[in-house]
């Protein structure tokens, strides 16, 4: 009887240990199993920086940050005492081209007109006068009744007063013909160069009033009010909303064959349970100096990170930049 009973305990301890020994390799292999990969990314969309031309001080905004905005709503106005006096520059500058202009048209005035007649007349007079001096010096030199010195002295006043009234000629020509043709040119591309500048100016103008570069929500102010901002420096930022994707940070040993136009089943939980179907439209290795990793340790090979872009195929609602999205599954095309 005792046989029977050491037996019967002896059993029972056996079963005890093998039951503890399958419960102890259980929870190990339940805790050893390795864990499912999950391949988290974030929604990312287009994002515009709004800049001006001109520098200047931050007048007002007209948008505050989360504001929607649609393509060429004013943003912001910046004031640029330097741009009104470029225009008061510019526009003083055509004034005085105009006024050149109008003076090579028009010519001399009437006074100036008469002036250079009365000149020219007595010109004319002075070389009547001459000539008949002239005419009887030759006569008493043809009969020796003067000298050779004589002669020559009276023909040299006679050329003179020939050219003097000649001159005088030109000048009256000139005052009733007004400027030259090239003078003339040159006046008209004073105006046109002066237009030109008051152009410039009027552009920059309105570069005091910057405007939305495409629909979407403001998603930053960088000055505030009353601040500096120099030419080309970012005043504010419009993320566009309806351009967006996601990006994911692939290591190359987890790709498995992934191509662009693969579908990417996607959930968002800021959005809760709901899943979202995306295409794959960009593949490419990132930098290696951020993205390499040595894998050697365990025996395999060093690994790149591959940045793996998907568009969603319709809009989704209530969808951020910086929202976390988690890969579910992956749908490649059938040929």
């Amino acid at each position: 009887m005792e046989k029977v009973k050491k037996s019967y305990n002896l059993l029972i301890g056996i079963a005890g240990l093998l039951a503890a020994v399958v419960t102890i390799s259980l929870i190990g292999y339940a805790v050893s199993k390795p864990k499912p990969v999950v391949i988290q990314g974030q929604a990312e969309a287009t994002e515009y920086r709004v800049s001006g031309k001109v520098p200047g001080r931050i007048e007002q905004f007209f948008a505050s940050e989360g504001d929607m905005v649609h393509k060429g709503d004013t943003l912001v106005e910046i004031d640029s005492p330097e741009v009104r006096s470029k225009l008061a520059q510019a526009m003083a500058m055509k004034s005085a081209a105009e006024a050149q202009k109008e003076k090579a048209l028009t010519g001399a005035r009437q006074e100036q007109i008469a002036a250079a007649y009365e000149l020219w007349q007595q010109a004319i007079a002075g070389e009547d006068i001459m000539k008949k001096s002239f005419d009887r010096i030759q006569r008493l030199y043809d009969q020796k009744v003067i000298s050779a010195q004589k002669y020559d002295e009276t023909l040299a006043q006679y050329k003179a007063a020939k050219a003097t009234c000649a001159a005088a000629k030109s000048q009256y020509d000139m005052a009733v013909n007004g400027a030259r043709k090239e003078d003339k040119e040159t006046a008209e591309a004073l105006v046109d160069q002066a237009n030109a500048a008051l152009e410039e100016v009027k552009s920059y103008l309105g570069e005091l009033y910057l405007t939305a570069p495409a629909d979407g929500v403001i998603s930053a102010r960088f000055p505030k009010a009353g601040e500096l901002v120099g030419q080309g420096s970012p005043v504010m930022a419009v993320t566009d909303l309806n351009d967006v994707w996601f990006t994911f940070s692939i290591r190359e040993d987890m790709l498995h064959g992934l191509n662009t136009g693969d579908e990417l089943i996607v959930t968002i939980p800021a959005l809760g349970e709901e899943t979202y179907r995306t295409r794959v439209n960009y593949i490419s290795v990132m930098e290696s100096y951020a993205t390499w990793r040595a894998t050697r340790e365990t025996g395999s090979y060093d690994a790149k990170t591959f940045e793996v872009r998907s568009i969603p195929d319709g809009p989704i609602e209530g969808l951020r930049p910086g929202m976390t999205a988690i890969v579910v599954n992956v749908n490649r095309p059938t040929l």
